[in-house]
């Protein structure tokens, strides 16, 4: 995949992301940056980082519990360690880190 359609790709991917999570109804303090980095501060003061890899042609996560790397796979966003899909990863990781329940959904 070309890097500019990979970047719209995770770009997009990206803005899903972040109205998923300001919809799940967790208290997120969710700040978009440049070159494509999501920022999410939860209430103990603890962060996570999703950003694109355009080089890798990846989506990466820092969580508290560690690093996750996924790649555009039939439509969805794929962990290349063990297969899991984006959402439901995140899903588990902020229900973790944020001490409550979440679900997360693609939106749109």
């Amino acid at each position: 995949m070309e890097e500019s359609a990979f970047n719209a790709l995770a770009e997009a991917e990206l803005a899903r992301i972040e109205a998923a999570l300001e919809d799940c109804g967790a208290d997120l303090d969710i700040e978009a940056k440049p070159g494509g980095i999501l920022e999410v501060e939860f209430d103990d003061g603890s962060k996570m980082i999703i950003n694109r890899h355009s080089a890798a042609r990846e989506i990466w996560v820092a969580a508290r519990s560690g690093g996750f790397h996924f790649r555009p796979q039939d439509g969805a966003w794929i962990a290349a360690r063990d297969g899991a899909e984006l959402y439901a990863l995140l899903s588990r990781l902020v229900s973790e880190q944020g001490g409550q329940p979440v679900s997360l959904r693609p939106a749109g």
